[in-house]
């Protein structure tokens, strides 16, 4: 199902170009607008990344209604740092990667906190999240990325969760997921291909309807985690 050897989506000599600007085609518009007029400009920033967001988000945490929660915190948070950020700080950000970096510390420290309480109940059956890129390669695509694809990411540590959503799902060049994450590229790279590995391991131990195993799934809510980056003044 899974493929371990993954393909990247981008060159790696692509992923440096013009400091990670250049794959994100809606970087330039974005940071213009919020140069121009903070409350249209975090319209149009809402507008141009709500998508990659909500579906990174839905992909982490594998159930809906989280997921819009995350991603609603995580445009907060963003549209609060931008009130203290000068033009200068506004002309050298990156959106996308900014946006993802909050999302995942949001989600992280959302794990800790879930540590501590009983365990969720079952992933909930969700539909695809809109306009998301294809699955983990081609080996998740559309008929698999409903709930058979979130148990199986949810069996994976969170740094091997994050990375392999951001490289597969996302589709995020590996020099933005390290911006994201806070790590070396090699560092990304190492995560995602043993995440896949290990998604494929899950697939195969997975039991008739599909899903991880309960030992897989505690090990990717309840495991441990990364200490949080700070980006940007963000937590």
């Amino acid at each position: 199902m899974i493929r371990a050897d993954a393909p990247s989506a981008a060159a790696d000599g692509g992923d440096r170009r013009d400091g990670g600007r250049a794959a994100d085609p809606a970087c330039a518009h974005v940071v213009e607008a919020l140069s121009g007029d903070l409350d249209a400009g975090f319209a149009v920033m809402y507008e141009a990344y709500r998508g990659v967001v909500f579906s990174t988000a839905l992909r982490l945490c594998g159930r809906w209604a989280e997921a819009e929660d995350l991603a609603a915190e995580a445009f907060l948070r963003a549209y609060r740092a931008l009130c203290g950020y000068g033009p200068e700080r506004i002309a050298d950000l990156r959106p996308r990667a900014w946006l993802l970096t909050i999302l995942t510390n949001v989600w992280r420290n959302g794990l800790r906190t879930a540590a501590r309480k009983p365990p969720p109940g079952p992933l909930e059956d969700a539909p695809d999240p809109p306009d998301p890129a294809e699955g983990v390669e081609d080996a998740a695509a559309r008929h698999e990325t409903g709930r058979e694809l979130a148990g199986l990411l949810a069996g994976l540590p969170a740094a091997q969760r994050a990375a392999v959503v951001l490289r597969h799902v996302t589709d995020l060049p590996v020099a933005e997921i390290a911006e994201v994450m806070g790590v070396p590229e090699g560092t990304v790279k190492s995560h995602v291909s043993r995440g896949l590995a290990r998604l494929r391991r899950l697939h195969a131990e997975a039991g008739p309807d599909g899903e991880a195993g309960p030992d897989g799934r505690a090990a990717g809510r309840g495991g441990p985690v990364d200490d949080d980056r700070e980006r940007g003044g963000i937590r």
